[in-house]
């Protein structure tokens, strides 16, 4: 937000006295992909809102650990604060705790042991897509918070070990991207991705 007010400074918008921006989507530390930032509180409060009714289309791409028997698939289950774990979040299956979270995959590649999928937000819950992959028994690639940080697939030989360790180096964090977002612009109403 900082950024985007310094970048705007002498504009007629920071000029007109009407910039209080905002960041409206944050995607999780250690994530890459796309933020939305609004110029304006109006702006903020309107975006925010489309957020809230789940009316974003949110787009990921991820690396996960293993092969999938179904090329896509839907995951839902209810997220919440992990009982035994504070700092993570935690698949409720039985509706007790958490809330609502809905995940739609698809597999778009197969690389011996680990997958590309693409990942659709129905919902928006703290660290969806990584607790409902390791819920389903693919964490995401050198996702260290949820188990993904470990060779979970593949042989015990020291090359492919070397290989995997190699490939943590690469991308140090959960191999997690923000691929597209959608939503109706603020102002003019007008659907853009």
């Amino acid at each position: 937000v900082n950024a985007l007010a310094w970048h705007l400074r002498g504009t007629a918008i920071a000029d007109s006295g009407e910039m209080r921006a905002g960041l409206v989507h944050r995607i999780d530390k250690n994530t890459s992909g796309l933020l939305v930032i609004a110029k304006n509180e109006q702006a903020h409060a309107r975006l925010a809102k489309q957020f809230f009714d789940h009316t974003i289309y949110r787009r990921y791409v991820a690396l996960v650990w293993g092969d999938f028997a179904e090329d896509e698939g839907t995951i839902t289950g209810n997220i919440g604060r992990s009982p035994r774990e504070r700092q993570k979040m935690y698949v409720f299956e039985d509706g007790s705790d958490g809330k609502h979270a809905v995940t739609h995959y698809e597999v778009l590649e197969t690389f011996g042991h680990v997958s590309l999928v693409k990942c659709v937000l129905e919902t928006g819950r703290t660290h969806q897509i990584r607790v409902h992959m390791r819920h389903i028994g693919h964490p995401l690639f050198n996702d260290a918070r949820y188990g993904g940080d470990q060779i979970l697939r593949g042989t015990t030989a020291a090359s492919y070990r070397q290989f995997v360790n190699n490939c943590f180096s690469t991308c140090p964090r959960q191999a997690l991207h923000a691929r597209t977002l959608g939503f109706t612009h603020p102002r003019t109403g007008e659907e853009m991705f």
